[in-house]
């Protein structure tokens, strides 16, 4: 233990310092890449234990850093205090309001679950292990989101420990700025113990996934560009160029091999979704056709994002269209005929509500793109700069200004800020140094260094 931590916060939730037993484990992230090293670990159990931690980290100058599941661990909590928020889960549905809220640790399958009895869904993203708050807070690019917008559009109340310890309620009418500011930028504001947003009516979905041979790469995303340009917006689809390793929890067909997987949620009558997915499906011959009518508990089945953690590299660019040239390059970079450490480059289909103005405006980037072009490489040392120029090479392509925070994989603060058109960085700076003048929460995916 280091001098500066001779005193410990006085929180219900476990205290953890290197060398404890327990601290590997609570420090432990899903992306496996990412290895923090904290002076020290608090198991928060509810908002005090956040609030107490928060000002015990300012007594020593310390920044601070979260998590709770470890999906969005991009970048390495160092040399401050990090508060884990798992013990945090308490999700509760009201059905005649069409409301739920979540605790900070809460993950997607417990809203969806508690949501799923009254025929209403959550903007949740492609995979319901992910955290509500981290995923929300960063946007939130779901597979309803074509029709609805963005998660974060659907925010109605933030409850948020902020640099100085002071826990704050706020919504549209209660400081403003930092309810703008905190929907779509993330954790640089403080950490968010509670979240209160909307559900939709959504019972089940027509969808699932189509699985072609890779050989096909070229053709199925040429179709793709066409065909997806021309949805409706109950449609929300994704297409992925898919490295699957060669083993026991891989489909048969799929182990070792290059494929091409087609993403889809149609929320209409089967029928309609059927004749939509049509030209897709005589684009090439499928290795797997699991398209189906799903209730929306099974919208994993969508994306089927792996459910171990893993090692990961990541980060995503905006297009406006997606272009023969720009498939062409894409398929050069990441096709059939490249060996590459990326399991996965996905193009995933923005337009619709994702173009338009919330009810209440917040600070989500990216609005108005219309497609995400997202590569995701192994995240092992040895390899990380085969990683890291194999995705340089696949996202080379045609780019609009602005970037997704949740697409933006470890950036570092000026690529951050550049997410966002300048009247909207200049916003957010100023409400950076409003609630968090010392730059307290500059971990994760930070505005300031």
């Amino acid at each position: 233990m280091t001098t500066a931590l001779t005193s410990l916060p006085a929180v219900a939730g476990p205290v953890y310092v290197p060398g404890d037993e327990g601290f590997a484990a609570e420090v432990f992230s899903w992306n496996v890449a990412t290895t923090h090293e904290p002076l020290a670990v608090v198991g928060a159990t509810n908002a005090q234990d956040v609030a107490e931690a928060v000002r015990w980290a300012g007594t020593l100058g310390l920044p601070v850093a979260v998590q709770a599941t470890g999906h969005g661990a991009v970048r390495p909590a160092k040399g401050g205090i990090l508060i884990t928020t798992t013990r945090m889960a308490e999700v509760s549905v009201d059905p005649v309001a069409r409301v739920a809220r979540a605790a900070a640790g809460a993950r997607w399958s417990q809203v969806i679950a508690a949501a799923a009895p009254h025929g209403l869904a959550p903007l949740s993203g492609s995979s319901s292990q992910v955290g509500v708050v981290g995923y929300t807070l960063g946007g939130g690019v779901g597979p309803l989101g074509r029709k609805h917008g963005f998660a974060a559009d659907h925010v109605r109340r933030v409850e948020i420990v902020t640099a100085d310890g002071a826990l704050r309620t706020v919504d549209a009418d209660h400081e403003a700025d930092l309810f703008w500011a905190v929907r779509g930028g993330k954790g640089n504001f403080g950490i968010v113990t509670a979240i209160e947003f909307d559900l939709v009516a959504a019972a089940e979905f027509f969808g699932g996934g189509i699985y072609y041979p890779g050989r096909h790469a070229s053709e199925i995303l040429q179709v793709y560009s066409q065909w997806s340009a021309r949805l409706p917006e109950e449609m929300s689809t994704s297409v992925a160029l898919l490295r699957l390793p060669d083993a026991p929890m891989v489909p048969p067909p799929l182990r070792g091999a290059l494929t091409v997987h087609l993403r889809v949620c149609f929320l209409g009558r089967p029928e309609e979704g059927e004749a939509l997915l049509a030209p897709m499906r005589a684009a090439a011959p499928s290795i797997i056709d699991d398209i189906a009518v799903l209730p929306y508990a099974a919208i994993d089945a969508v994306h089927r994002d792996p459910t171990d953690p893993m090692p990961s590299r990541e980060r995503g660019v905006l297009l406006d269209a997606l272009t023969p040239e720009t498939v062409e390059r894409i398929v050069a970079a990441a096709g059939p005929d490249v060996d590459i450490p990326v399991p996965m480059v996905e193009i995933r289909h923005l337009g619709g509500a994702f173009t338009r103005p919330p009810a209440v405006a917040n600070a989500v980037s990216g609005r108005g793109a219309q497609y995400v072009l997202f590569a995701i490489g192994l995240g092992l040392p040895e390899l990380a700069p085969v990683v890291d120029a194999a995705i340089e090479r696949i996202l080379a392509v045609d780019t609009v200004p602005g970037g997704l925070m949740n697409f933006s994989g470890g950036a570092g603060p000026e690529a951050i800020q550049a997410n966002w058109a300048p009247a909207d960085r200049d916003r957010l700076l100023r409400v950076k140094r409003s609630y968090d003048p010392t730059n307290v929460f500059s971990s994760g995916q930070p505005l300031l260094p």
